[in-house]
């Protein structure tokens, strides 16, 4: 007989994924986001925008670049346009993670409200943790642990919003950057994958030398190229191993 399908349950494991993010992931995010609340008051934008950004976005880079062509007068088809390109990111992170819930009984529908929270943090945890967790605690455990950093994320642009001027710009603009830091240490946790040790290798290399000769394109063409040289590394090498073998 064929096996029954996996009743959905959105809720199973959320508890234990939200005490997850209470945790590290869940302080840096805060952090980064008192960086961010600050940033937008400094920018002259008020506490509604900096708000709506983050529900909806939910991405720092993309919310930097939103408030920085903000503050100087940009127009908003000009910053729609960067928003889109600096995320744009986003959607090969979607492609990779949604595979994992292939299988736990989530409606289609269901699926394009648990898009929304992919994210990096919630992206990188999630794909350490969910191949080795039941399929049907998968989106439960997902949904919770990102929507407990989406939380803590809107009350740090809160905070940091109410707390502008009491924290000096530089420890400002290093809070923002907590977050692309923390998300580089979860990668280099687990370095048994080839190409993605790879690719940070050859972005931290290629990163500096390309910033130097176009600024405004430098992390755009590091990540293209990186990504692309680790990808043919990696199916050179696997090739090769293979045919030793």
């Amino acid at each position: 007989m064929p096996a029954s399908p996996i009743p959905f349950d959105p809720f199973r494991g959320a508890a234990t994924a939200a005490r997850e993010a209470l945790g590290m992931p869940g302080l840096v995010l805060l952090a980064s986001y008192v960086g961010f609340g600050s940033l937008v008051r400094q920018s002259g934008l008020d506490l509604p925008q900096g708000l709506a950004s983050t529900a909806t976005a939910w991405a720092l880079p993309g919310q930097v670049a939103m408030v920085e062509l903000s503050a100087v007068g940009a127009s908003a088809l000009s910053i729609a346009i960067a928003v889109a390109l600096t995320n744009a990111r986003l959607t090969p992170m979607v492609v990779t993670i949604l595979p994992l819930f292939r299988d736990t009984g989530m409606p289609r529908r269901v699926t394009y409200a648990v898009a929304h929270f992919v994210a990096v943090t919630a992206w990188a945890t999630a794909l350490r943790q969910l191949p080795g967790m039941p399929p049907e605690e998968r989106v439960g455990w997902f949904v919770g642990f990102a929507l407990t950093l989406w939380v803590l994320s809107m009350t740090g642009t809160a905070l940091g919003y109410f707390l502008a001027g009491a924290v000096p710009a530089p420890v400002t603009l290093g809070l923002v950057f907590l977050n692309p830091l923390y998300f580089m240490l979860i990668l280099i946790v687990d370095l048994r994958q080839r190409a993605r040790t790879l690719a940070m290798i050859m972005g931290a290399v290629l990163g500096p030398i390309l910033h130097l000769v176009t600024p405004t394109y430098g992390l755009l063409l590091t990540g293209v190229l990186a990504g692309a040289m680790a990808y043919t590394t990696d199916r050179v090498l696997t090739r090769r191993e293979s045919l030793r073998g």
